[in-house]
């Protein structure tokens, strides 16, 4: 069995969206429910997070933006940047409790303590950009934590593979000419249209050119086009970079019973998906592997689809 992390603090419940809002605190109790129910908190060690030092957000985000977002929470104001980022008085110490938690996490990989973790964290981040909060994310989570392994810990090459439905448009904007990060998102398009990136031309830019890449995936398919397509796609452009770290951007809206988008992966499916990328994690990295959770919004499907993430960490 391995040494596997989760990442779940109940201050992430603080960050209120308001009534009918999908990114609701009952996802994360839905994931922990199915977590708990199936005997895996026993299996893993717990994790509460820490406010983390500004400087770790500044190395994505400018000051002005951090104090913008703090501002008008202290200001008690209901939005961010367009009504899809539906905040109160205590989103901003939550977001930072999220990455803060994220970082500690970090510490206990590269520390040698743990081997992988799950970090339950709310609110999400892949959509947001350096200077703005779109898509329910306010500060981009994962691209924080890479830019942490890379000056704290002195890591060279880190991959980011985002499963989420949606594309991660902040995540690809951070590292688009970056040839030291590579980013590989497979997901719908087009999705309700939005964010309306992630097409299989964009593959970064100057130095980081062709350390990006998207899967394109239309709507109504499911496993088959994932299997396909993580085979095709990620396995070679992973092993031409060869990661010393993978994190993992989680969305579980990609599940057929969840209605933010329009694909089919099943349970099944997901399961093979995190297998995959577990595999990718033991060739590469020594099974340095993080996964960060961003959307899934079936309340139905989260504790299973939770349970499952965990089980496959262990070993399963």
């Amino acid at each position: 069995m391995r040494r596997t992390g989760f990442l779940y603090d109940e201050r992430y419940l603080l960050h209120r969206t308001g009534s009918g809002h999908p990114e609701c605190p009952e996802r994360l109790t839905a994931i922990f429910a199915g977590i708990a129910s199936s005997g895996l908190l026993e299996k893993v060690r717990r994790i509460t997070a820490h406010r983390p030092d500004l400087a770790w957000i500044e190395a994505v985000h400018p000051r002005d933006y951090i104090e913008r977002l703090e501002q008008a929470c202290l200001n008690g104001e209901t939005e961010f940047h367009g009504p899809d980022n539906q905040m109160c008085r205590a989103t901003f110490q939550v977001a930072l409790l999220a990455a803060g938690g994220i970082l500690d996490t970090l510490d206990l990989i590269m520390s040698g303590e743990l081997d992988n973790a799950f970090c339950a964290v709310r609110p999400p981040g892949h959509h947001a950009e350096p200077m703005y909060a779109m898509g329910f994310c306010y500060f981009n989570n994962i691209a924080i934590a890479a830019r942490y392994l890379q000056k704290r810990w002195g890591i060279g090459k880190v991959a980011i593979v985002d499963i989420d439905v949606h594309h991660g448009n902040g995540t690809q904007l951070i590292f688009e000419a970056d040839q030291t990060v590579f980013y590989y998102s497979i997901h719908e398009h087009p999705t309700f249209a939005f964010p309306g990136t992630g097409r299989e031309f964009e593959i970064g830019r100057d130095k980081g050119l062709g350390y990006t890449k998207n899967s394109i995936v239309v709507p109504g398919q499911g496993d088959e086009i994932y299997r396909f397509l993580l085979e095709r796609d990620l396995v070679p452009a992973l092993e031409m970079f060869r990661p010393e770290v993978i994190l993992v951007s989680t969305g579980f809206d990609a599940h057929a019973d969840d209605d933010m988008a329009d694909l089919k992966l099943t349970t099944e499916g997901y399961a093979w998906v995190m297998r995959k990328i577990r595999e990718l994690a033991d060739r590469f990295c020594g099974g340095k592997l993080v996964s960060i959770l961003e959307g899934g919004y079936c309340l139905e499907r989260l504790p299973e689809l939770g349970r499952d993430h965990v089980a496959i960490l262990l070993g399963d």
